[in-house]
């Protein structure tokens, strides 16, 4: 069974003035770091022996840290075209 999540002080800052929309950029990174490595557990094993209950709920949290990375190394025009490109290929 996956324990609570740690957080300190500083990361419940982040996440507040993120909220906001008033975080520096340092607590912007720190809030997304905290988010995609303690939350998501995005780089942690989700295998866990004789539990595919919990080898599941783990597995949903890491594809929700790889979507926001994904999203992190996406290129918006490069997205765009590729979408108009599919719809001329689904009319076709």
């Amino acid at each position: 069974m996956r324990k609570p999540v740690d957080y300190e002080p500083a990361d419940i800052t982040a996440i507040l003035q993120l909220e906001r929309g008033e975080a520096t950029p340092e607590m912007q990174k720190r809030a997304l770091s905290w988010i995609i490595n303690d939350v998501c557990g995005t780089y942690d094993q989700s295998y866990i022996p004789n539990d595919t209950h919990d080898t599941s709920f783990r597995e949903g949290g890491r594809f929700c840290g790889n979507t926001i990375i994904k999203m992190l190394k996406l290129e918006p025009g490069k997205l765009r075209r590729f979408q108009e490109w599919t719809k001329q290929q689904l009319k076709q």
